[in-house]
């Protein structure tokens, strides 16, 4: 296959690179390959390839993500950045730091389409699906970041929905896997509840991990909550989750983002755990973190508390995700549309809690978007 028309470094796969270097050494497409994705280098960083050849390539290929802020917790655990892509679309990434071990959580479209109303993202609306290499680069930016650690987990669970990108989404997994060398069971892919596309994953070669963003567990409080359960009820969702787990043996985890009297009371607890008990699933409870555009609050921490204590008495298996990156704006979506609407006033970003710095130049070591799981 020819290279795309309008590449960015880590769109090609290793044979268009080969057709578009034709005349070179073959080794030398096994130097590139290996420097760009195994060592996670700059082209700068590539000693053993040629300075003429690679600055051909940094003017052929250039990088698609330009650094436009990036904002760090105030305990120093959670990185988040906002990128501009080449056609000025912009997308989030967040990075999360453990003891000796990293994650991060990276975007698959610009802004979504699947309209749920209590996320920063869902109330943009949708932009355009993100190509192969702009999800790739995305993790090797975080991996370079994140060093010392290591970077060991991917969730594909930031801005967009990743079903609905699905053929640039897996051909990123796949190079993920094989050449940034991260298995299956530490990649997680998240949806919403797109059937065709679990089917889809339920037939290919990697046993990713499913993570369902359900926020509730009868028809007719997701229908409003998460409008494509019109379209994709729980009963049909239960059927595609059923057979994903039957093929690929991996534990399916459950989303369930607490808003304060909407869907964390008795009756949604009981219903929540009836249906993951029956997939024998786990539940992630996350407080929501606050969205300008949705007047409703996360639960209370004792009520969240209480709900995933009952949630285990009703024989359910949850954890109550730790809020990271709240004082960044790291939810989905959230630090993009505080820096758009801050861009409206001036054109120096000053947000007191988040300490936004704009960086004018791209290092090596940058990646960024919202909440996200350690799975």
């Amino acid at each position: 296959m020819s290279p795309p028309p309008s590449s960015s470094r880590y769109d090609l796969d290793r044979d268009q690179l080969a057709e578009l270097l034709a005349g070179e050494p073959r080794y030398r497409i096994d130097q590139l390959w290996d420097g760009l994705y195994r060592q996670g280098r700059d082209l700068g960083g590539l000693s053993n390839v040629p300075k003429a050849l690679r600055a051909r390539l940094d003017d052929e290929l250039p990088t698609a993500l330009e650094p436009v802020a990036e904002s760090v917790s105030d305990d120093g655990e959670t990185v988040k950045w906002l990128w501009r892509l080449p056609d000025d679309r912009s997308v989030e990434t967040v990075l999360m730091h453990y003891a000796d071990r990293s994650t991060v959580c990276i975007s698959t479209q610009a802004g979504c389409a699947m309209a749920c109303g209590f996320c920063a993202t869902g109330q943009a609306g949708f932009e355009r699906n993100l190509s192969i290499g702009e999800i790739v680069e995305q993790v090797i930016r975080a991996r370079q970041h994140a060093l010392p650690r290591r970077l060991s987990n991917v969730v594909l669970m930031g801005m967009g929905e990743p079903l609905a990108n699905l053929d640039r989404v897996w051909p990123a997994v796949e190079r993920i896997h094989g050449d940034l060398g991260l298995s299956a069971r530490h990649l997680t892919i998240s949806t919403v509840g797109i059937i065709p596309g679990i089917r889809r994953l339920t037939e290919a070669p990697l046993p990713v991990n499913l993570a369902v963003s359900l926020h509730a567990a009868n028809d007719e409080l997701r229908d409003e909550l998460v409008p494509i359960n019109r379209r994709y009820p729980l009963a049909a969702l239960a059927e595609a989750c059923d057979a994903y787990v039957e093929a690929t043996h991996r534990r399916l985890s459950f989303e369930w983002a607490l808003i304060d009297g909407v869907n964390d009371r008795r009756r949604d607890a009981e219903e929540l755990a009836a249906y993951a008990r029956a997939r024998r699933a786990h539940v992630n409870l996350i407080p929501l973190n606050p969205t300008p555009g949705y007047p409703t609050r996360g639960t209370p921490p004792d009520r969240v508390a209480a709900f995933a204590a009952l949630l285990s008495d009703l024989g359910a298996n949850a954890t109550v995700r730790r809020n990271r990156g709240t004082d960044i704006d790291a939810a989905c979506g959230q630090l993009r549309a505080t820096h758009a609407a801050d861009d409206q006033r001036t054109s120096t970003v000053t947000l007191s809690e988040a300490r936004i710095a704009r960086r004018s130049t791209s290092p090596v070591s940058t990646v960024a978007p919202g909440q996200t799981t350690d799975s």
